[in-house]
């Protein structure tokens, strides 16, 4: 098998084929890269159409996620690996194994905590011995809170206390994958709390520094409409990347809200998200939800092309207040696509921090991704 620069698994998907068309089109002069998975036709389809678009043709490479041999034999052939293949908490953990083995760097699109803290407590230690970089939430999740909230930062004055809130809010339509990938961690709330707490006991925190996470239902950035908490994997990797940077200061907090022009659309939100908690607990509610949405299924290219998000933030620290804005477009499909292939591409071919182990995107490539989004159309300004 010969070895190549970037493979991507998972591209027959809906998710993994805009990233293949992504990635064909972006890579530098000289690059090699890969597409694998089992389906030869359908690999060979995603091939010829790359190619159609004008994009550099991939190698392909037969692989099977649900077996360790074949995902050992491809970490080995790359230097950077993606993976599209989700639900994760189901089909990802045997590329993760394979990379922290390889030595080989990893990026997903996961939204899953319970599968990034089961995966820290199972590799981290072996990646940093043989120096893999695995780094999730390369998307939509987490990308424009991770790195917007870095951006912010190195704004505000050194060694002082910080404070940022972020509110984000978007327009858009979820994938079958996206809402498959809900349903399941809804049903696992009590096993993602086990394993969160097995990680927090094991994981040492910085020493002479403090980090958490806060916020309440009120209103939003400039007193403005609605702010509702949001308990996704965002703010977990943002105080992440602040535990491992001093550049956050000594005393760090971070609240993450979704905005709402109106209070009822708010109240809605909360009512349909209990909907989908109650009913994802039991076993034949849960199957009745995943029939509404084909797992493979996601919005055509003119939803997407009408689809956008901005992340406000605002960050107030020794006597400063600094706001900035995260903006795109369609920040499930089009935008994440885009943001995982150039996370893969500025670990292939950046210069970057010697970091390895699970990590974040800002702690491993920071300033470096920040330049590449900027350049691919994804906007970052001071307000």
């Amino acid at each position: 098998m010969t070895s190549v620069d970037i493979a991507l698994l998972g591209a027959t998907g809906f998710t993994g084929g805009l990233t293949a068309d992504y990635l064909s089109t972006h890579l530098p002069d000289g690059a090699t890269w890969a597409i694998a998975g089992r389906n030869q036709a359908k690999l060979e389809a995603v091939a010829d159409r790359v190619e159609t678009l004008g994009g550099a043709r991939p190698e392909i490479i037969s692989a099977d996620a649900r077996n360790p041999d074949s995902m050992a034999a491809l970490a080995k052939a790359t230097r950077v690996l993606i993976t599209t293949v989700g639900p994760y908490v189901l089909h990802g953990e045997p590329a993760v194994k394979a990379c922290a083995e390889a030595g080989t760097a990893y990026v997903d699109l996961t939204g899953e905590p319970e599968f990034v803290d089961r995966m820290w407590l199972k590799y981290h230690e072996q990646a940093v011995e043989t120096g893999a970089r695995i780094i999730h939430a390369c998307g939509f999740d987490s990308i424009p809170y991770d790195l917007g909230v870095l951006y912010t930062v190195e704004q505000m004055p050194e060694g002082v206390p910080i404070a940022v809130e972020g509110y984000i809010r978007a327009g858009g339509t979820a994938s079958g994958g996206t809402f498959h990938s809900a349903v399941g961690a809804f049903s696992r709330i009590r096993q993602a709390g086990k394993t969160a707490a097995e990680r927090k006991n094991a994981e040492p925190r910085p020493e002479g520094r403090k980090i958490r996470g806060a916020g309440k239902i009120g209103r939003g950035a400039d007193g403005k409409g609605w702010a509702l908490p949001l308990p996704t994997i965002d703010p977990q990797i943002v105080l992440r990347s602040a535990r491992s940077l001093d550049r956050y200061g000594p005393d760090f907090t971070y609240s993450h809200f979704a905005q709402f022009k109106r209070l009822p659309m708010m109240v809605g939100t909360i009512a349909g998200a209990g909907v989908l908690l109650a009913g994802s607990q039991l076993k034949p509610t849960r199957s009745l939800l995943l029939k509404l949405k084909d797992q493979g299924a996601g919005p055509d290219e003119a939803t997407r092309a009408t689809s956008w998000f901005t992340l406000r933030l605002v960050a107030k620290g020794g006597g400063k207040i600094v706001t900035t804005e995260v903006s795109g477009g369609d920040p499930g499909y089009t935008e994440t696509a885009k943001m995982l292939s150039e996370s893969a591409l500025c670990l292939a071919f950046d210069d970057l921090p010697k970091i390895s182990g699970q990590t974040t995107t800002a702690v491993a490539m920071g300033g470096a991704l920040i330049e590449r989004l900027q350049r691919a159309g994804i906007t970052f300004r001071t307000v």
